[in-house]
């Protein structure tokens, strides 16, 4: 639990939090109650009992934890910080359109209508929902349009990203293997990465991040998994939300999209595929064998109307061994409430109370998400020598009380309300409910100006059910 210093001398410290309650998410799970971290140079040096830390270290800042239970920093799996963020208000799509029409007619304009300032603002607005909900480290979708932008707001306010920019490799409109479109979209990859490169101490770095879907032909991918292994970075990409994607791999590949993928070799322990709703049990099995991690993303399956409670086999993946991750996708949600709705989807589609319990769910968003990041040597869980990435939720607010089970109360009773003070590497970057790093006022009057700007820009025309007048 506690690593002391080798010398009987007190260690001086950068800073200690005492007192508070800690899921430690340590191999054995320990809680500690009346617990202290210290933490020095970004990296938490040593986590026990409040007396044992106090008597082996002198620290610069004293953080008085009596209310707090502190949580290792979330990771968000998957989530598009720009497009969605400053339009989340606009209505995707008109009665009776489909998946696909939804996505052109309405998604993409919109994303597209984003000008460079837009996307910095919008980068910013997200980043602050996530470390204001205790997300620490994210995986953007590889949606963003103006990748310098976006990386410059990213690092404004201390979240650590991976972020890649829009990459499509197959031309549709040639209806045919459109080699320079393949050139352009490797060649895209390959500067982004070189750009942001990703080093251990990178908060913001480009990973070669893929749409997904059908977008990219099979040479873009095997471009992208050839500078994930070679980098150590990872891969990102959406795969089978609908029907949709099974049956155009199936009518162009003759097999299901996991299978095709598997085929020409590009799965992986450094590969993440998000949604995975119409896959089959020949396909969980492949995750399982090539150690592919899979992200849900509860929220946005439900309003998506995947169909995830009938046909969805999370519950099979998990007991496969699959690591599964959360995300928040896109817009109206933050990764705890993501988590609440985890904890009750599949119980209720199994008709099995015991199925993924508050415990597995936590696992997801600490110690899952930091080994599909690849860092799981370093982030994830409160002990000496990982990261300082440190949540405090304040428990002296009424839906704390009374306090019992607090793995149970972090995802029931407290998604939503937001963290108090966040530590992302050591640096305090939310405190009192509020950034350290930005004026989050000054944003919101920046997003306010922006946002209908580039409705207009996108032509779409808001529209309420009701009337408004």
């Amino acid at each position: 639990m506690n690593t002391k210093p080798s010398s009987e001398q007190r260690s001086s410290v950068d800073t200690v939090i005492s007192g508070a309650t800690i899921i430690t998410m340590n191999e054995s799970r320990q809680i500690i109650r009346d617990g202290a971290i210290a933490v020095k140079d970004g990296l938490i040096v040593a986590v026990g009992k409040t007396d044992e830390i106090a008597s082996a270290f002198d620290a610069k800042e004293k953080v008085d934890g009596r209310n707090f239970v502190i949580t290792p920093g979330f990771v968000d799996g998957h989530v598009h910080i720009t497009g969605d963020p400053l339009t989340q208000g606009v209505r995707r799509g008109a009665p009776g359109e489909d998946f696909t029409d939804v996505l052109t007619k309405w998604v993409i304009p919109l994303f597209h209508a984003h000008e460079p300032h837009d996307e910095k603002i919008s980068a910013q607005c997200s980043a602050m929902r996530m470390l204001h909900s205790g997300v620490t480290s994210f995986v953007e979708a590889g949606t963003i349009r103006h990748l310098d932008a976006v990386a410059e707001g990213v690092a404004s306010t201390g979240v650590r990203g991976r972020i890649g920019g829009w990459v499509e490799g197959r031309n549709f409109a040639a209806n045919e293997t459109d080699t320079a479109t393949i050139d352009e979209a490797i060649a895209t990859l390959e500067a982004q990465v070189e750009k942001y490169k990703q080093t251990d101490s990178s908060r913001v770095a480009a990973w070669p991040l893929l749409i997904g879907h059908t977008v990219n032909p099979d040479e873009v991918w095997l471009a992208a998994k050839r500078l994930a292994d070679e980098n150590g970075l990872c891969i990102s990409a959406h795969m089978s939300p609908h029907q949709s994607d099974p049956d155009w791999f199936l009518e162009n590949t003759g097999k299901r999209p996991i299978e095709h993928l598997a085929d020409i070799g590009v799965l992986g322990d450094n590969v993440m595929i998000t949604h995975a709703a119409y896959v089959n049990e020949r396909e969980v099995e492949i995750f399982a064998d090539t150690k592919t991690n899979v992200i849900f993303c509860p929220h946005a399956a439900l309003k998506g109307a995947f169909g995830v409670t009938k046909i969805g086999l999370f519950p099979e993946m998990a007991e496969a061994g699959v690591n599964i991750m959360l995300g928040t996708d896109g817009v109206f949600v933050d990764l705890l409430t993501c988590a609440r709705l985890m904890t009750g989807l599949f119980k209720d589609a199994r008709i099995d109370e015991h199925v993924f319990p508050a415990t597995e769910v936590l696992e997801m968003v600490t110690l899952n998400g930091a080994r599909g990041m690849n860092m799981q040597s370093s982030l994830g869980a409160i002990e000496p020598g990982m990261k300082a990435d440190i949540v405090c939720f304040d428990t002296d607010r009424p839906e704390w009380f009374p306090e019992f089970d607090v793995v149970e109360q972090i995802l029931q009773a407290n998604a939503g309300i937001g963290a108090h003070s966040v530590w992302v590497e050591g640096e305090r970057v939310i405190e009192n409910y509020r950034s350290t790093k930005i004026d989050e006022d000054e944003l919101f009057a920046e997003i306010r100006k922006s946002s209908q700007a580039i409705v207009d820009r996108a032509g779409i025309k808001v529209h309420s059910p009701w009337p408004v007048i």
